[in-house]
C-alpha cells in the first residue's frame, strides 16, 4: 500500500510514504523534508490507531516462531494426591507451617515410582518459612490460597552463594535460602488456579535500603540444576529479591504467571533466567522495582570459570514494567555467555528503560545472537540501551582484560509513544560491539530527535529507524550482516 503525502492535510514534500508489512505506516523522509510537529503527531495517532486494531506482528504476517522447549509436563492431576491440611497445617495467616510443608514434601517423595503426587494448598493464608521441593511434584494452589513467607529471619536458612557469583547479590559471602527451592529435581509442577505466594518483602527492603542485611535476600522461587519444571497459573508478590530464579536448569516453561512488586522496593526483579538452557517465558505480566525479566550467566570470574551460558531463550507474549531498571533486561552478570535469544510481541510501560543490554570490562563473556521483534512501548524514558560501562565487581579479583563480546543483535518492528530519548548505545573503546542492526523502528519522542540517539564504540547498521539513529549505525560493512538478520530468524534457531 503506497499512501501519498500530498491528500494529508494538504502537505506537499518530496517524501514516500509505505505500509510495513505489520500494518503500521511508516514515512522515509527526503533529504530536506520539511515535515512539521503537527503532521508527526497525526502519524503517531494514525500508527497507534491501526496497531490498536490489528495489534502487533512479525515481519512475515505474524509471529510464526513457537516455543520448542515445551517441557511435556501436564496440568492434569498426578495419581495421588495430599492436602497440606494432613499434617498440620494451618491457614490462619499467624501459625508458622514450615514444618507441615517440609514433612508433606518428604512424604510426597514416597511416590516418584508411582507416578509422583500432588500437595494441595486449600484455601487459607498459610505462613511458612523455606521449604524444598522433590521431584514429580506437583504444587498445586487454590484460587484462594496464599502462601505467605514470614518476616522472622531465623526462618529462613543461610546458605553458600551460587558458584558462578562467588557471593550474595547484595553482600560478600553467604545468603538466605529463597522460600521455595528446588535443587536437582525432574518433572516439577508449580501451578494453580491462580493462587497466590507473598514474599512480604518489606521488611527485607527496609534492611537493604538502611545497609542493615546479615545476609544476601532471598527470592520467591529458586530451582537449581533442574531439569523439566513448569511454573504457571500463578500471582508472584512482594518478592524480598526475585520473583523466580531458575539457574543452572534446563527445559523450562514459564507461563501465565503475575509477578509483582511496589515501583520503589529496590533491586526487585521479576523472572531471571540464569545459566539456563531451553527456556519459555510465555503470557505474563510483570511489574517489578527493578528489570521485569532479566537474562544472566554468572558474576566476573566466577562466571567464567564455571562456564555455563545462558541460550535458547524464548519470550512471548509479556507485558512488562520496570520502575527503576529496564522491562528486558541482558546482565550485567553474563560471564558465562548468553545466547541464541529470541523475544516477541512485548508490551512495555511506564518504565525506566526497555531494552537493555549491559556489561563491563572484566565480565568476559558474550551476548550474541539475539533477536527481538514486535514491541509496543509507552511512557518510557529510555527506548534502547546498550553499554559497556554498567555493574561494579564480586571481589578485586577480577581480570581487568577479560573483555565481553557483544554481537548479532537485532532488534525490529519496535513502536514507542512518548519516549524520552530513543536510545543510548555505549560500548567499550578497546572493545566495541558489533552488528548492531535495527529495523522498521518508531518512536515518538518527547526530546529533540535529533540528539535522541547517543553512540559510541558500536559499530552495525539501521534501516527505517525513527528518530535517526547515529552514525554509528549506518557502517556499511555491517549492512550485509545485519540485511540478513533483518530477513531471518535473527540467527537464531528456530525455538
Amino acid at each position: 500500500m503506497v499512501i501519498n503525502a500530498n491528500e494529508i492535510n494538504g502537505y506537499t514534500s518530496s517524501s514516500s510514504w509505505g505500509c510495513w508489512s505489520f500494518h503500521v505506516c511508516w514515512c522515509w523522509l527526503g533529504e530536506h523534508s520539511l515535515m512539521g510537529r503537527g503532521l508527526m503527531k497525526r502519524l503517531v495517532l494514525l500508527l497507534f490507531i491501526v496497531t490498536s486494531s490489528n495489534g502487533i506482528q512479525g515481519s512475515e504476517g505474524g509471529s510464526n516462531v513457537e516455543c520448542k522447549y515445551k517441557t511435556g509436563l501436564s496440568l492434569a492431576p498426578r495419581p495421588h494426591s495430599v492436602s497440606i491440611l494432613e499434617f498440620g497445617a494451618v491457614g490462619d495467616g499467624k501459625t508458622l507451617n514450615t514444618i507441615a510443608f517440609q514433612n508433606a514434601v518428604f512424604y510426597v517423595r514416597s511416590f516418584a515410582d508411582k507416578g509422583g503426587a500432588q500437595l494441595y494448598v486449600p484455601p487459607g493464608r498459610w505462613l511458612t518459612g523455606s521449604f524444598n521441593l522433590t521431584s514429580h511434584l506437583t504444587l498445586f494452589l487454590h484460587k484462594d490460597a496464599v502462601i505467605l513467607a514470614t518476616q522472622d529471619p531465623a526462618q529462613w536458612p543461610v546458605v553458600e552463594p551460587l558458584p558462578s557469583y562467588g557471593r550474595g547479590i547484595d553482600l560478600p559471602g553467604r545468603q538466605y535460602r529463597s522460600l521455595i527451592n528446588g535443587y536437582k529435581l525432574e518433572d516439577v509442577v508449580i501451578t494453580g488456579d491462580n493462587g497466590t505466594i507473598d514474599g512480604q518483602g518489606s521488611v527485607w527492603w527496609d534492611w537493604a535500603r538502611s545497609h542493615s542485611l546479615n545476609y544476601s535476600r532471598p527470592h520467591l522461587v529458586e530451582l537449581e540444576s533442574c531439569d523439566g519444571v513448569l511454573v504457571s497459573n500463578l500471582t508472584l508478590l512482594n518478592s524480598p529479591a526475585w520473583g523466580i530464579h531458575p539457574v543452572y536448569s534446563s527445559n523450562l516453561q514459564i507461563q501465565n504467571i503475575t509477578v509483582e512488586t511496589p515501583a520503589d522496593s529496590p533491586y526487585t526483579s521479576g523472572i531471571v533466567p540464569d545459566s539456563c538452557s531451553g527456556v519459555c517465558i510465555e503470557d505474563c505480566y510483570i511489574h517489578v522495582g527493578y528489570d521485569a525479566i532479566s537474562l544472566k550467566s554468572g558474576w566476573d570470574e566466577y562466571g567464567i570459570s564455571y562456564n555455563k551460558p545462558t541460550s535458547d531463550v524464548y519470550i512471548s507474549r509479556v507485558f512488562l514494567e520496570s520502575s527503576a531498571g529496564s522491562a528486558l533486561a541482558f546482565g550485567s552478570e553474563m560471564s558465562g555467555g548468553i545466547s541464541n535469544i529470541h523475544a516477541d510481541q512485548l508490551h512495555i510501560y511506564n518504565s525506566f528503560t526497555g531494552i537493555k543490554l549491559k556489561t563491563t570490562v572484566g565480565r568476559g563473556g558474550f551476548i550474541e545472537n539475539v533477536l527481538i521483534s514486535d514491541i509496543q512501548m509507552e511512557n518510557v524514558q529510555l527506548a534502547l540501551g546498550v553499554t559497556g560501562q554498567c555493574g561494579d565487581h564480586p571481589d578485586e579479583l577480577y581480570d581487568p582484560n577479560a573483555y565481553p563480546i557483544i554481537n548479532g543483535i537485532t532488534i525490529k518492528n519496535v513502536i514507542g509513544t512518548n519516549i524520552t530519548k530513543a536510545g543510548d548505545l555505549t560500548g567499550i573503546p578497546q572493545d566495541p560491539f558489533t552488528a548492531i542492526c535495527l529495523s522498521n523502528i518508531l518512536l515518538s519522542v518527547t526530546s529533540d530527535p535529533s540528539t535522541s540517539w547517543v553512540c559510541s564504540n558500536v559499530v552495525g547498521f539501521s534501516q527505517s529507524v525513527f528518530p535517526e539513529p547515529c552514525s554509528d549505525l549506518e557502517k556499511p560493512n555491517s549492512s550485509t550482516v545485519c540485511f540478513s538478520l533483518f530477513h531471518s530468524s535473527g540467527g537464531v534457531e528456530a525455538l
